[in-house]
């Protein structure tokens, strides 16, 4: 951009001012519209799709990525012609191990939670306030902090015998005595167990989307819309039709929060968060 000197007409640095002004608020926002980092072997995929066996980006197809580990990529819209390729990853519960990780007073930008903890994937967790914590229950590799949701609501968690489930709280209130290993809680839910869309009260604003689910096959997902694209009631319609068989489906914070990272030998997903985040979940092959 052209320097403007002390000597230039005032009106001219004040105009230039507002300029720029105006595009550093709107930073964030072009940002959200940016597809997903993705490559191949370390070749960038243009189109955020990945490869066939030529080389031609394709989507909606599994790619396996690592033992009980796939990726797939689709192009949603909504009914009101809103439009985003999203991200899904796919875990065999018998080739992974999960965890929540938590840290209130150091938040970290998604990309450094995945650098320091090393993960196969990660997601961001549910919701927070200004000081960082959640609200709602978190477990972490045993320890419990905050308080459960009551009558509302979903959690993510693991018991002591290294079983994952997603469970609407309504249905299944937490129980003190569970002793569960890993837990987050968020909400709203979006798809209710046995594949029900659930009815909730949300505005119609478009935001960056992230959800953890499970599929009828007892997989569990990963899905991440990095645009401003969809609505929550718009999103609980997609993945509704969607054909990957949701059951029960947990929307997770959204917004400048959202994020979604991949790491294997031949895959890479990096959808970083626009801000720090105390709460992820983390996705590590065995």
């Amino acid at each position: 951009m052209e320097e403007v000197s002390n000597s230039a007409p005032t009106g001219y640095r004040q105009s230039l001012l507002v300029v720029l002004v105006v595009l550093t608020l709107m930073l964030p926002f072009i940002s959200c519209a940016a597809l997903p980092t993705v490559t191949v072997n370390g070749t960038p995929v243009i189109g955020n799709s990945t490869p066939d066996s030529s080389g031609t980006p394709t989507l909606n197809v599994w790619s396996k990525v690592a033992p009980g580990v796939e990726l797939r990529y689709e192009d949603w819209k909504s009914s009101g012609d809103d439009e985003d390729i999203v991200t899904i990853v796919r875990f065999d519960l018998h080739h992974v191990r999960l965890s929540v990780g938590y840290r209130p007073s150091h938040p970290l930008l998604l990309s450094e939670w995945m650098h320091q903890d090393q993960a196969t994937a990660i997601i961001n967790g549910g919701y927070f306030d200004q000081q960082n914590q959640a609200t709602g229950l978190v477990v972490s590799n045993g320890h419990v902090f905050g308080s459960s949701y009551t009558g509302f609501g979903g959690m993510l968690s693991v018991d002591s015998q290294g079983h994952i489930s997603l469970r609407y709280l309504l249905q299944h209130p937490y129980d003190p005595d569970e002793g569960l290993q890993q837990a987050i809680q968020s909400v709203p839910m979006l798809i209710l167990p046995s594949g029900k869309r659930a009815q909730f009260s949300a505005d119609a604003a478009s935001s960056r989307r992230s959800v953890v689910a499970m599929d009828k096959q007892g997989h569990l997902l990963f899905i991440a819309s990095p645009s401003m694209a969809f609505s929550l009631d718009e999103l609980a319609d997609l993945l509704l039709k969607s054909d990957l068989s949701i059951n029960v489906a947990l929307n997770l914070d959204g917004g400048a929060s959202t994020g979604l990272y991949l790491n294997s030998v031949s895959r890479h997903v990096a959808i970083d968060s626009f801000t720090p985040l105390p709460l992820v979940v983390i996705v590590k092959a065995i």
